[in-house]
């Protein structure tokens, strides 16, 4: 209790984890403080990873030496690869996990970093010494005192749980809420707010008739997260699809009266896509029926998560309209679902470093930054570990711009916008999805965190040599002849007009009917050769050939991007002295306080007008 750590990490949820694990894996000394032990890396919603553009946020964990992505090839028990009838852009992995041994593996990770030490206490409030932190304080009023401190508290801040008309205090389902910290982080000056989430009930997986249902089976080759060698799936557990009815809608009307959300009696904005199943029946009163995913908890337990149904109703209302579902006829409910209120803080209080403005050395991970979601969470977490572990060793920042990854999007999208409802992760967010594609998430990210010393020399190599076979590959197929005799029929097969004369194999990739595994089926020689690559580089190949045109454009306006934010803004601009931005520009520029010309353009509410004024005020 008398050493001082490097770093701190208050919550060891999904964020806290990646945040003491980076940090300590870097050669900072670290505490993490839960609540509880027994809940390291709790799935507390679904026991689930990745998903639309969630997945490509695993893999970029995974490429920059986080852990969210081993773990969860260790512990996951289906694996999919959603959209891949759509471009590689959109193609986004997702696994069910096994709830237990996904936060058993964790826990284990953590023990065995020797830089980890942990503290089962709830902190109630931060020591902060001339505008810096400087430590926690816990509920027994023990001090530890650290060089930096990040918060990562998920739902526990003033956690209120709501089910029907009761209420009460929790950060989750059977733990308490935390409470101190919002109060002192509010009298130091920190802007405030409140959201809501939910979750749907459990239920007795040996209950459930699931020849009603639609099976949903894996993949019949899964691929993985991450870019080790981490266990291949061999067998999977089969989730189902069902839907709900008009009797179950008239049930869950009966609730209507007792519910917390259209009472009033939640204040707090909840997700908005992924809404309670009584706010879709109310909302979208023309659809007779909305899809539930059926989905096994783990390996060997029957307790079943009940995708799409969320509920803050009375617990017997719940219960009742479940049993009208097909295949639900005979369920048996473990435990009900329920909304939960918690405090959070705009991100906007933020630097891109994720350290707190009005506090110095104090950084913030997760759902205390209005994000909802795993993924969104681990990331941050990650994020917030590096740049405590530089701040410490006085070395750069670490941030990342928004064309090298959906993380640089995410907390650039934070920091410069913020959020009044819980923030979500999608493809659409990101200007270059093409060049953000969860194939290529180690070729972007493992050389700057080989560089910080958090991708290990294996990952590097790695990555080398993916680059290196990718450049034999492209360099054989742009130099293979292929004859009109021996392609002509397969590109009839496939739709594609046959050849007249001798052309290269790169030419016949460009097509969109053809896909190399048709040249490598046609063309022996090619075959032959392509046999002695590994699948990533020749997935690469194909992805650089077939958007080759779309790629370089991503490359070029990206660059230009990058221009505006090699403009710095040196320290704190008097914006109030410059008449010609306009009054929103000077407010939120007041506020937010960008540290590039780039960052001020992605402000909500600022022109390109205004840009112009700073320019020409910064001389340029």
């Amino acid at each position: 209790m008398t050493q001082e750590y490097d770093v701190i990490v208050v919550g060891a949820g999904h964020a806290g984890c990646e945040a003491a694990a980076a940090a300590a894996n870097l050669g900072s000394s670290v505490l993490l403080v839960t609540m509880n032990m027994n809940t390291i890396a709790q799935m507390s919603c679904n026991p689930a990873m990745g998903g639309v553009a969630k997945g490509q946020i695993v893999r970029e964990v995974d490429a920059l030496g986080g852990q969210s992505g081993i773990i969860t090839d260790k512990t996951m028990i289906q694996f999919r690869m959603l959209n891949r009838s759509k471009g590689p852009a959109m193609w986004s992995p997702r696994a069910q996990s096994d709830r237990m041994r996904f936060a058993e593996e964790w826990r284990l990770t953590l023990e065995g970093i020797r830089n980890v030490d942990f503290w089962q206490e709830a902190v109630t409030g931060l020591l902060v010494e001339d505008g810096t932190c400087v430590g926690v304080r816990t509920q027994l009023g023990i001090e530890f005192r650290s060089k930096t401190v990040v918060l990562t508290n998920g739902t526990f801040l003033n956690g209120l749980i709501h089910i029907g008309e009761k209420n009460f205090g929790g950060g989750r389902a059977a733990e308490k809420k935390s409470t101190g910290i919002t109060e002192q982080l509010r009298e130091l000056g920190f802007e405030t707010g409140r959201m809501k989430t939910g979750t749907p009930p459990r239920v007795d997986g040996r209950t459930l008739d699931y020849s009603k249902m639609e099976e949903q089976a894996g993949d019949e080759n899964p691929s993985k997260f991450s870019y080790l060698d981490t266990p291949q799936l061999s067998k999977q557990r089969p989730c189902y699809i069902t839907y709900t009815n008009e009797k179950v809608h008239d049930i869950l009307r009966t609730g209507f009266e007792k519910s917390p959300m259209f009472q009033g009696r939640i204040k707090g904005l909840g997700p908005r896509y992924c809404p309670s199943v009584e706010d879709k029946i109310n909302r979208f009163a023309d659809k007779d029926r909305h899809q539930i995913f059926v989905e096994p908890e783990g390996w060997s337990t029957v307790e079943v998560y009940v995708n799409g149904f969320s509920s803050s109703l009375p617990e017997d209302v719940q219960y009742e309209a479940l049993r009208q579902i097909a295949g639900f006829e005979n369920a048996k409910m473990f435990r009900p679902g329920y909304a939960i209120e918690y405090d959070f803080f705009p991100p906007t209080q933020l630097h891109l470093t994720l350290e707190t403005k009005p506090v110095r050395n104090l950084y913030f991970a997760g759902q205390i930054n209005g994000t909802t979601g795993y993924e969104e969470a681990a990331c941050q977490g990650l994020m917030a570990g590096i740049n405590a572990h530089q701040r410490v060793r006085e070395l750069e920042p670490f941030i990342l711009r928004r064309s090298e990854a959906y993380i640089g999007v995410l907390i650039d999208d934070l920091v410069n916008k913020g959020t009044d409802e819980p923030y979500r992760m999608f493809t659409s967010r990101a200007e270059h999805r093409i060049l953000l594609r969860q194939d290529n998430a180690d070729l972007r990210l493992t050389p700057l965190a080989h560089k910080l010393g958090l991708a290990s020399d294996e990952r590097m190599a790695r990555v080398e040599q993916k680059q290196r076979q990718t450049a034999d590959v492209l360099a054989y197929l742009q130099n293979k002849p292929v004859e009109p005799g021996e392609i002509n029929g397969l590109l009839v097969e496939l739709g594609s007009a046959p050849i007249h004369e001798k052309t290269r194999a790169v030419n016949l990739l460009r097509r969109p009917q053809v896909e190399l595994e048709d040249l490598q089926r046609a063309l022996p020689e090619l075959n032959q050769y392509l046999q002695t690559y590994g699948p990533e580089a020749l997935e690469q190949a194909s992805i650089h050939v077939k958007y080759e045109t779309y790629i370089e454009k991503e490359h070029q306006q990206a660059a230009r991007m990058g221009e505006l934010e090699g403009v710095r803004i040196a320290g704190k601009l008097d914006y109030k002295a410059m008449p010609a931005l306009s009054h929103e520009a000077r407010e939120k520029l007041l506020r937010i306080q960008p540290e590039t010309i780039g960052q001020a353009s992605r402000i909500s509410g600022i022109s390109p007008a205004d840009i112009s004024v700073l320019m020409v005020y910064l001389g340029r």
